[in-house]
């Protein structure tokens, strides 16, 4: 292992983390204030995301034909431009929705980019054999940064207003671009007569088709987007409106999440062996469903965050396990595209956050929430057979 480099691209990871869950609550939040619409806060949600289906695979292609340390840094900049324009807008007090939708979509492209560039080169430092420890330890700061960002978020909005969230984001970006410009690992890119993107794309998706231990990973990937991580976005709103709580308060119950994705990194990674890793990823989902359901009937902020920090727990399993899966039962010509196919997959959130939107405006968020996690055991029931070869990776 390079440790150089692997600790200067979990820098640049962590700071896209810490800024990723600021943003997400104060921008939930702000919204939520002046716009008073459940389903204005899910589509700010979905924005963030909707580019991973949009260019996920595509991503994936032109990861193979780019020098990826140079993507990694175009991303890093990208999004430093975004949060940065976010803060002068508010400084200025001319900020709007659509100011916001905006800058999410232009992050969501760099966050869609993270699994073909960053966590691949991730990957070309550890090798195989170190993959799952470096994702364990990859999700495990994610969740660090679940507690770190909410907190922060909620304090900031409370106290001195959305400015000061962007402002602290863009100083949490700095140590990022450092970084990205000081990694020394590189790739080569392919070469000038390799095969057009298009047919790359194909090639990895008829790849995929030929392997089912694969096609039940990516489907349960597509569950957990469409019917899990969507409820994100009604914490600020059924914390704000059933569990009466002031910013600061929703700041806290949305960082007990990520306060059990720090337990369930630090136990999976060193914990689950690898014969169990498909078991793991599949029943994660399904109790992670669950819990969700039990945190939009939770009477009390209590029980709620109880549930939010089994959420945490369950999801981070999912996602050390997702990528590690990818990265270990793929072909290394492979790697890249398949990862942007995970991407893909994982871009299916939009249609659950479009939905839970939906759902909120006729039903309630609370009624929403239930309604879709039991829709998602639904769906995981009857499609069982589909899906069940992941259990035996």
């Amino acid at each position: 292992m390079k440790r150089g480099d692997f600790l200067r691209l979990w820098t640049v990871g962590c700071s896209a983390f810490v800024v990723r869950w600021l943003e997400m609550l104060a921008v939930g939040l702000y919204a939520y204030q002046i716009t008073s619409s459940a389903f204005v806060v899910a589509m700010l949600s979905m924005l963030r995301v909707l580019p991973m289906s949009l260019f996920g695979a595509f991503l994936g292609a032109v990861a193979d034909r780019v020098e990826r340390r140079t993507a990694l840094i175009g991303m890093v900049g990208l999004s430093m431009a975004g949060t940065g324009s976010l803060a002068v807008l508010a400084s200025l007090d001319v900020l709007q929705v659509w100011h916001l939708a905006v800058a999410s979509f232009v992050n969501g492209v760099c966050w869609a980019a993270d699994n073909p560039v960053r966590r691949m080169m991730i990957g070309d430092v550890v090798g195989p054999e170190g993959m799952s420890k470096a994702m364990a330890i990859d999700a495990g700061t994610n969740n660090a940064s679940r507690v770190l960002g909410p907190t922060l978020s909620g304090l900031l909005l409370g106290q001195f207003g959305i400015a000061s969230v962007f402002w602290l984001g863009v100083v949490f970006y700095v140590p990022s671009l450092w970084a990205a410009l000081t990694v020394k690992v590189r790739s080569r890119p392919a070469a000038k007569h390799a095969m057009p993107m298009l047919g790359s794309i194909a090639q990895g998706l008829m790849w995929l088709r030929g392997d089912r231990r694969m096609i039940g990973v990516f489907l349960i990937t597509i569950y957990f987007n469409v019917f899990g991580w969507p409820f994100v976005s009604m914490i600020p709103v059924i914390g704000t409106d059933y569990l009466r709580l002031d910013p600061q308060g929703v700041g806290l119950l949305a960082s007990a999440e990520g306060i059990g994705g720090l337990v369930g990194a630090l136990l999976v990674g060193s914990l689950v062996p690898a014969r169990w890793y498909g078991r793991v990823y599949a029943a994660a989902v399904g109790a992670y469903l669950v819990m969700l359901i039990v945190f939009a009937l939770a009477p009390n902020g209590l029980l709620a965050g109880l549930s939010l920090l089994c959420t945490g727990a369950l999801g981070t399993c999912f996602g050390v396990m997702q990528a590690t899966l990818v990265y270990r039962y793929t072909p290394i010509e492979m790697r890249a595209r398949l990862l942007g196919v995970l991407a893909v997959c994982i871009g299916t959130s939009p249609i659950g956050f479009f939905y839970l939107g939906y759902l909120a405006e006729a039903f309630g968020p609370r009624n929403a929430t239930v309604a879709l996690g039991a829709q998602g055991l639904l769906a995981m029931l009857v499609t069982y057979r589909w899906w069940r070869t992941a259990l035996r990776i």
